[in-house]
């Protein structure tokens, strides 16, 4: 693939909401004084409920209480495309397991990113990029694509320092396209714990979604630093799209996003009001989360709503092991990635169904997120639930 990158893809580098302890809900807040920009603009999404961000760049916050990035009440859904943008090349002495072992999830200990020293994937054959995966992303067809964020993230401190003046840049082709420029509108970090500097960085790409269609998107340049160290090297990228098709289900969509360090033994709610869903209802959640080690059980992911709670999972997540590396849908089934590798070593971007915790149907979606003994940092979590059956 060629590299070409094309007019500046920028809707405003950096709009910093304010910091909180918790995950709350509500809109967007004020964003930080901002220096001039003369980017080009991509157009405002055409959804009245998708947060602006800041015209123009700002200093990044070290955390960001998850807050509503998108919503809407439509006919339609929520899809998404992931992959990692880093795995192993070679265990350090007190690991006995293989990387190739590690990475297809055939080890039964000593798997984590901090067993191995960690390299870039690179699939594009392109000199120009250092680092590049790819995947598909599927909107049903005749849908039309309402909104699209592209989220990225991963530690910047391993055997190397990378600089945190590169978190809000990177570079994105679209089916059989060629590489543009992505500069964030949201940059969140760097965030230093337990020997990590953490990042996510964001950006609202629904023109290029819209204009392009399903298929297999390919994302380069991601900051993260490569090498080996206690802290573990971990990184990726998850591409959300709402879309509307009249022949779904009436249903609640929302994004929220946040990014903020979970710590050992830590937990978080994000609080979702005014999704009134009747009894029965069908609906999908998806999390996106940093740092997760696979075989550290304690980490869940709960779903309280109409007087039930139900811990989530899937085929590639138990109930007591969330945050374990995978990228994932309900049924063991993900559209495809290059490279596909079960265990991403660090980065986790999964949906689960939440049909069983619907059942009795309510008017408000909690959601718990518990981390295991590891550090990890949840970035983004969306869910599509029926309005009406």
């Amino acid at each position: 693939m060629r590299n070409s990158l094309g007019p500046l893809l920028r809707r405003g580098m950096v709009g910093v909401f304010s910091l909180a302890s918790l995950w709350a809900p509500g809109g967007p807040a004020a964003a930080a004084p901002a220096m001039p920009t003369t980017s080009t603009t991509w157009p405002t999404s055409t959804s009245p409920t998708a947060s602006a961000p800041s015209p123009a760049s700002a200093a990044e916050a070290e955390s960001l209480a998850f807050t509503q990035r998108y919503r809407a009440l439509q006919h339609g859904g929520i899809v998404r495309a992931a992959n990692s943008s880093i795995t192993c090349r070679r265990p350090v002495e007190r690991s006995a397991v293989s990387c190739p072992a590690a990475r297809e999830g055939r080890a039964a200990a000593n798997d984590d990113n901090d067993d191995f020293e960690m390299f870039y994937i690179d699939v594009d054959n392109d000199p120009n990029t250092y680092n590049s995966s790819r995947a598909e992303v599927r909107p049903p067809a005749g849908a039309r694509v309402s909104y699209a964020r592209l989220y990225w993230g991963g530690n910047l401190r391993v055997g190397e320092q990378k600089p945190p003046k590169d978190n809000g840049r990177v570079l994105i082709a679209e089916p059989g396209g060629q590489y543009k420029e992505v500069l964030a509108d949201t940059v969140v970090g760097h965030r230093v714990a337990q020997g990590a500097d953490a990042f996510q960085a964001s950006a609202d790409v629904t023109p290029l979604v819209r204009s392009s269609g399903a298929g297999a998107y390919t994302v380069a340049q991601v900051n993260v630093a490569m090498g080996h160290s206690a802290a573990g090297a971990w990184g990726g990228w998850t591409l959300m799209v709402a879309y509307e098709k009249e022949s779904e289900p009436l249903r609640h969509l929302a994004m929220w996003d946040g990014f903020d360090p979970l710590g050992a033994g830590g937990e978080r709610t994000v609080r979702l009001p005014g999704m009134k869903f009747p009894k029965g209802a069908e609906g999908r959640a998806g999390l996106v989360a940093y740092n997760g080690d696979r075989g550290r059980t304690g980490g869940s992911l709960t779903l309280s709503a109409g007087g039930l709670t139900t811990r989530l999972a899937n085929g590639a997540n138990p109930r007591d092991d969330v945050l374990n590396s995978t990228i994932s849908e309900p049924g063991g089934t993900a559209p495809g990635r290059t490279p596909a590798y079960p265990n991403t070593l660090g980065y986790d971007s999964d949906v689960f169904e939440l049909d069983k915790g619907l059942r009795h149907g309510g008017d408000r979606l909690d959601f718990r997120l518990v981390s295991p003994r590891d550090t990890a940092w949840a970035g983004a979590l969306f869910v599509a639930v029926d309005a009406k059956r």
